[in-house]
Formats: structure tokens, C-alpha cells, sequence
């Protein structure tokens, strides 16, 4: 494989992921998922976009001082302050780049831009030489050009690539593209721009009609040399083409892809649990690579075949993406060191010992309910616990459930709320519901719910529930997620969880209404 071109991994969890409903992270949250993507040795990590928000502007500035063997990435629009903001956030990144945009179809340019096509090509190469006087490492995508014109994306591609553009992605920004008819877009661009040898050219797959990967891996067999995807396909609408597919099939069929990735491919299923916690976004069971039934055989002929020769019916390794590396670590009577240790070797670290403490706590109170306690688990209540001390208002301080065949259960709660000790008492169609309708009577909030979604973090009858909850209001959507040995317990963290952002107000829109 060594005479093979390489295909640089560009993930965008961070910034395109974020924009599933829901799925924001906190800035703490994008570095400890930045510091898993250089683990797994993604060659460009796209971290948010600057000029969205003061808070998408300090996320990328912390993962741009913390990530040093990946190149960190900011969006801006084909604007001066956009470019200038993103600049400013990579300053401290040992290697930045800034992805700069601009729509090209005709009626983005007409409807959205209200702009002439000379005055598109006009803005983007003045934003790429701007953006280069920032950064030798400038890429620019022509937003939706799968619905552009062919003529005019060659002409604005040689012009950007003139300006000093080192890489061009072709975004399917509407998902409307088919394999073959997107590969070859690939080609005759690359055949038709004069200056196409002096770019990398790169792809960005939207999943609305279920052939993102494949689109991806179309332009691959085309001359592409950047693929852009998120961690389990994470993304607005549809999502995202997805990592671990990407990477594998080009791992797996080496016989025909000319070309290759760095990936350290055990880090994949480490990477996709942790994305799936923070964002609250589970994985299917039958989900390519990262699912739980991945592997699983249960057809008695295949069963057999596996255990006769694993080629029969296996074309992977379950062990080169990374299952069962996630091994039982800690127990009831592990220290505070061996506790820290742990977690600085999964890649987190914590800002301050109050974040530490309030973290061992949860752990102990964990260890005393659960024998073993595994990787997973350790995320889990990281996760809670950075969370808990920044910007919690709401606590559960106790709660109690009542259900038996026949009778309507009930639900008994205390909650601390800004300090002050609340109680309520409330019955439901089960104890869930029970639960949520007694912390209704306290907070009164006034939101919808719209997805309450149950997981188990391990196996065994032990293991956590780990819920997901999503509401609405106003407008604004978040996601909660809670875990615990007992499940009614875990879904009203969730449910608090979730409130607790509602609480905070609309601090973050999603930054990207007319993205890539």
C-alpha cells in the first residue's frame, strides 16, 4: 500500500454534526470529542463555526489550543468579519485552516444572495486571498453545486484555486445526487478546471436519499482526495456521510480503491460511543461498523461458518474497529488515582479539582450499585458531572415511585431548584410519566416532548439505562440525556437535563441555516 495516494479524513461531528436538532455540545463536550478524533488520527477536524456565537467561537479556540496532531478547521461564510472570526479562534491551533463558502446554484444566488454571478466569483476569491493572508491552508466549497450550474462552478473553481485555495469541496448540500452522476461530476471537474492539479479536491455528502457514503466513495474512484463525514452519520436532516463506512470500506476493498487513510480504525467504535452520549443520538443495532449487531451472527449456518473459517461470513475484524477494547477498568475500591488515570488514558481531562471530586462521587455512588464498571460508564458520568456543576439550576434530590398491576403509579420528588428545596406529587399512566409530571409541577416549563428514548450503556442487568430526551419550546430545541442502574431514575436526569438548557435560554442558535 505504500505507492497508494492518501485520502484525508476531513470530520466535521463538531460543526455539521452539531446541527442534528438537538445535538449541541458545550464547549467542554467538543474538546473531549476533538481529543478522541485525534486519537483515531482524523486528518482535519472541523471544530464549529467562529462567527455564530461567542460560545461557537470559544469551542473552537479550545480545541484549536488543545488538538496537536490534527488540523482544526473554522467555517466562515465568503464574508470579511466571518473569516476574520475564524481566524482569530485558530490562532493557537498548531495547524488551522479556514473553510470558507458561498452559494453557486442559480436560485441561491437570486433568492439568498441577491448577488450576479460575477459578483459571486468577485466575493469568493476576495474572501480565499483574505483568508490566506490568515492561513496557508484556505479550502472553499461552492454551496450547493450539485444543483449548479457546470460551467460557472468550473469558472469560480479556477478562480478560488487562483486566489490560493489548496483544497475544493463539492458539497451535495440537498442530498440529491446519485453515485454515478455525483462521481462523475468529480471527473469533468477535474478534467475541465485548467488548474485542478493545484487542489485537493474534496467531497461533503448530505444522507436525504441514503447514498451519502456511496456518493462519497463514487468521487473517491473519481480523483477526490478529501472525503468530509461525521462520527455515526451525525448531521441535520438525514445526517452526514458516516466515518466509520468511509473509512472501512476503503480499508476493506483496498483492490479497488487506488488510495488510503491514516485511521487508527480500533479507535472507531471508542469515537462513536462517546459521540453517541454527548449527543444523546443512539446508535441503530444495525448500523454499519459501530452497531451493536454489527457482527452478531445469529443464523445457525453462519454461526457455524464463522466458527469454522471467520471469512465465511465476516469481512472484518471485530476487534480492528474497536469492539470489546472497551474492557471492565474499575471497581468499588479503586482510588481517587487510579480513578483519574483512567480517565486522562480516554482522554479526559478536567479543568479543576471541583470537576474531579464532584465526578469521583458520582462514581462511588455508582460502584456501590454496580459491580463492574466499564469505559462507557466512566463517559456517562463525566458527562453529568462537568455538566452538573456549570449549569445545573435544577437537582433531583430524591425520588420515589409507586407501581403495581392495577392501580395508577405515582411519583414522589424532591428537587432542588436555584438552591431552594421543592416538592411535588403526581400520577401517570406509568412511573415515567408520573415522574415527569411531578417535576411539570414544579418548573412549569411549558415545553413539548418530543423523543424519550431508552438505552443500556453495558450489558447485564446491571448495566446503566442511559436515556434521551427531546423537547421544545418556542422554537428552540435541546436534548437531555441521564443514566442510571434504575431506568426511572436515569429518565428524569434526562428530563432535567433537558430543562436545565431550556433554563439557560437561547445562548447558541444552530450556526449554519444556509451551510454546505
Amino acid at each position: 500500500m505504500s505507492d497508494k495516494e492518501k485520502l484525508i479524513i476531513f470530520d466535521t461531528t463538531l460543526r455539521d454534526g452539531e446541527q442534528s436538532p438537538g445535538a449541541s455540545m458545550t464547549r467542554e463536550e467538543k474538546v473531549r470529542i476533538a481529543r478522541a478524533l485525534e486519537r483515531l488520527r482524523v486528518d482535519v477536524i472541523e471544530a464549529g463555526f467562529p462567527a455564530a456565537s461567542n460560545g461557537d467561537f470559544e469551542s473552537v479556540q479550545a480545541v484549536a489550543r488543545t488538538v496537536r496532531e490534527s488540523i482544526v478547521c473554522g467555517l466562515a461564510r465568503a464574508r470579511e468579519a466571518d473569516i476574520a472570526r475564524a481566524g482569530e479562534a485558530l490562532r493557537d491551533a498548531a495547524a488551522g485552516r479556514i473553510h470558507t463558502f458561498i452559494a453557486t446554484s442559480p436560485i441561491h444566488m437570486k433568492m439568498k444572495l441577491q448577488l450576479e454571478p460575477d459578483e459571486v466569483v468577485e466575493q469568493a476569491v476576495r474572501s480565499v486571498k483574505q483568508a490566506r493572508q490568515l492561513t496557508d491552508d484556505v479550502e472553499f466549497s461552492p454551496e450547493d453545486a450539485g444543483r449548479s450550474e457546470f460551467d460557472f462552478l468550473c469558472r469560480i473553481l479556477e478562480a478560488v484555486i487562483d486566489a490560493g485555495a489548496r483544497t475544493v469541496n463539492i458539497p451535495d448540500t440537498v442530498g440529491y445526487n446519485l453515485p454515478d452522476q455525483f462521481g462523475g461530476l468529480i471527473r469533468r471537474l477535474r478534467e475541465n478546471v485548467p488548474n485542478a492539479d493545484k487542489a485537493v479536491w474534496s467531497v461533503h455528502c448530505h444522507n436525504d436519499l441514503g447514498v451519502a457514503v456511496a456518493n462519497s466513495l463514487s468521487a473517491v474512484l473519481n480523483g477526490a482526495r478529501q472525503v468530509e463525514c461525521t462520527i455515526n452519520g451525525l448531521g441535520e436532516r438525514a445526517g452526514n456521510a458516516a466515518l466509520e463506512e468511509l473509512v472501512m470500506a476503503v480499508r476493506t476493498r483496498q483492490d479497488v480503491f487506488p488510495c488510503k487513510t491514516d485511521i487508527n480504525a480500533q479507535e472507531i467504535v471508542p469515537t462513536s460511543r462517546l459521540v453517541s452520549n454527548i449527543t444523546g443520538f443512539a446508535v441503530q443495532p444495525n448500523k454499519a461498523i459501530v452497531g451493536a449487531n454489527a457482527f452478531a451472527h445469529e443464523s445457525g449456518i453462519h454461526q457455524d461458518g464463522v466458527l469454522k473459517h471467520r471469512e465465511t461470513y465476516e469481512i472484518m475484524r471485530a476487534e480492528d474497529v474497536g469492539w470489546g477494547a472497551n474492557r471492565m477498568v474499575l471497581g468499588k475500591h479503586s482510588g481517587r488515582n487510579a480513578f483519574r488515570s483512567r480517565l486522562q488514558e480516554l482522554g479526559v481531562a478536567f479543568d479543576s479539582e471541583e470537576q474531579l471530586n464532584e465526578a469521583f462521587v458520582r462514581f462511588k455512588d455508582l460502584a456501590d450499585k454496580k459491580h463492574e464498571i466499564f469505559d462507557e460508564d466512566l463517559q456517562a458520568l463525566v458527562s453529568e458531572a462537568t455538566w452538573s456543576l456549570e449549569n445545573e439550576r435544577v437537582r433531583l434530590q430524591s425520588l420515589r415511585v409507586c407501581s403495581e398491576t392495577g392501580e395508577r403509579p405515582e411519583a414522589e420528588l424532591v428537587l432542588s431548584v436555584d438552591g431552594e428545596e421543592r416538592r411535588a406529587k403526581a400520577a401517570g399512566s406509568g412511573p415515567v410519566d408520573a415522574a415527569f409530571r411531578a417535576i411539570d409541577q414544579i418548573l412549569q416549563s411549558g415545553t413539548e416532548l418530543l423523543l424519550y428514548a431508552v438505552n443500556n450503556i453495558t450489558s447485564g442487568t446491571d448495566s446503566q439505562g442511559e436515556v434521551s430526551v427531546r423537547v421544545e419550546k418556542a422554537g428552540r430545541v435541546v436534548n437531555g440525556q441521564g443514566s442510571d442502574t434504575d431506568i426511572v431514575i436515569a429518565s428524569a436526569k434526562a428530563y432535567l437535563n433537558a430543562l436545565n438548557k431550556v433554563m439557560q435560554g437561547a445562548e447558541r442558535t444552530h450556526p449554519q441555516v444556509d451551510g454546505v
